[in-house]
């Protein structure tokens, strides 16, 4: 285990902190910490950072309400950086945006980079636009009965291609699942978040059920 000691801050006593959201994996945010923050972060399991332009100590979300809860710090190779990885109970950015990494620079027509929250947000924009050419809008439009023959008709299908032992059938019939389970959740306003912290509170409740067993 590292210790603060460790650490190797600049000349002017500051280190930079990469913050990432525990849940999607995104940059939120980079700022500076320094001894004392860094200390205070780990005390009240809050992130606190140094105010360059200031001078000054601040905890994020004091005046926002916006905190952001730390799960790990992790230092690089060097020991002179850190993620910091976080749940977060607002928008990370001064701009109200949930990151502060949101102007596009560059990006590859051969590779695109998949993450649920992006078809998230595109299903969220098909409800709320209603294209008339898209197959999600159809569903959106037919309203939650529809919706919900369809999760039921594509649970089925996994279970036949998995039955027949059909791994790459499977995988198909498991994303068409996907992917009508999230149409669901826009249509109910479950969040991505929303499950992802119901499982890992079972996760908790699962791993304090073995440490039980085991002591037994």
């Amino acid at each position: 285990m590292v210790c603060i000691d460790d650490l190797k801050f600049d000349e002017k006593g500051l280190i930079p902190a990469v913050v990432v959201d525990a849940f999607s994996k995104d940059v939120l945010t980079v700022a500076y910490m320094n001894r004392e923050s860094l200390k205070i972060s780990m005390e009240k399991g809050l992130t606190c950072f140094y105010s360059r332009s200031r001078n000054e100590l601040w905890l994020k979300g004091e005046t926002s309400g916006n905190y952001q809860h730390i799960v790990s710090i992790t230092a690089d190779c060097d020991l002179d950086a850190l993620v910091v990885v976080v749940e977060k109970d607002g928008p990370a950015c001064h701009k109200n945006t949930d990151s502060c990494f949101t102007n596009e620079v560059f990006s590859s027509e051969e590779l695109h980079e998949f993450k649920l929250n992006g078809l998230y947000k595109l299903l969220e924009g098909r409800k709320k636009d209603m294209p008339e050419d898209s197959y999600t809008s159809y569903l959106f439009k037919k309203g939650i009965d529809k919706i919900l023959k369809k999760v039921g008709e594509e649970s089925t299908e996994v279970i036949i291609a998995a039955k027949a032992d059909d791994k790459k059938e499977t995988v198909y019939e498991i994303a068409d699942l996907a992917y009508h389970v999230m149409v669901l959740m826009v249509e109910m306003g479950i969040s991505i978040e929303d499950v992802q912290k119901e499982l890992a509170s079972r996760h908790i409740i699962d791993h304090k059920v073995k440490q039980e067993k085991m002591t037994k």
